[in-house]
């Protein structure tokens, strides 16, 4: 398929075509990029297999961040670009040894370079600099060495690293909400435990804890009062609340019973609890 090309797209002199301005400019071909990114076979995957074996030949300390290293712990979402985490030295390396090889800064001075034949953007992070809002926190970007692991040959950040990086990024930088809204989903598709804030920096943890209580499935189960008088019901209650079923109130003072809640789908089914999106009120809601 041919791919429209852009109306500006050169960068030091070399013609350019972006990916990213590609996939605005031709739908259909989006599309079926998009289809093979989820088969890792799109050119976003090729461009990270390239710069990727560039560096280890070089010797040149890295770890893939960014959508690509979500991608590749579980949670798959689609990205236009390649980013990774190096060090200021590797950083130097890598515009000394690569800059006009197959690869060209995206404007003058651009710490960024974008592979010239696929078009897409290699953005580099910096061991020592900031997440979010550039400032000064307990959470800064750590040295690829001793925060990534080998995956096919690959180095990719570590899945806590990772968490906490986005966390520190989307708490202090409006711009950056979408690292937050990661986070959550992470949280559901990798099915992370509330006990995962323990692995992360206390700057980050109160805020890994609200979004994985808000992440998380609610299931409930409506409970009268005329129950509390039966025996084999409060037997029951009992049976649940051991097992971390939970006792709330509803949001209506007038109503005449309780909610049994858990999120643990397994505690779930074994009590007969349900998805709370499933239940109508009267407001319609």
């Amino acid at each position: 398929m041919t791919v429209a090309q852009p109306s500006s797209g050169r960068e030091r002199g070399v013609a350019v075509a972006p990916y990213e301005e590609q996939l605005s400019l031709n739908r259909a071909w989006a599309l079926m990029e998009g289809s093979m990114y989820f088969e890792q076979k799109s050119k976003v995957h090729e461009a990270l297999t390239r710069i990727t074996r560039r560096l280890n030949e070089l010797g040149i300390p890295y770890a893939v961040v960014g959508g690509m290293a979500l991608f590749q712990h579980g949670y798959r979402r689609f990205t236009e670009d390649v980013d990774l985490l190096v060090t200021r030295p590797g950083l130097k390396a890598i515009h000394e040894h690569l800059d006009g090889l197959g690869y060209v800064p995206p404007f003058e001075k651009s710490k960024n370079l974008r592979d010239v034949e696929l078009g897409v953007k290699i953005e580099f992070l910096v061991t020592g600099d900031y997440p979010g809002d550039g400032k000064p926190k307990p959470v800064a970007f750590p040295d690829p060495t001793q925060a990534s692991m080998e995956i096919d040959g690959i180095r990719f950040l570590q899945l806590g690293r990772l968490v906490e990086l986005k966390l520190a990024s989307g708490m202090t930088n409006p711009d950056r909400a979408k690292d937050l809204v990661d986070v959550s989903e992470m949280i559901k598709t990798l099915g992370l435990p509330e006990s995962f804030a323990n692995e992360l920096d206390p700057y980050v943890r109160d805020e890994y804890v609200r979004l994985w209580r808000q992440s998380r499935k609610r299931f409930v189960r409506i409970w009268h009062p005329t129950q509390a008088s039966d025996e084999s019901q409060q037997r029951l209650l009992a049976a649940m609340q051991r097992e971390g079923v939970t006792v709330e109130h509803p949001s209506d003072a007038q109503a005449d019973y309780v909610l049994l809640m858990t999120y643990d789908p397994d505690i779930a089914r074994k009590y007969d609890l349900h998805d709370e999106r499933e239940f109508w009120d009267s407001e319609g809601r």
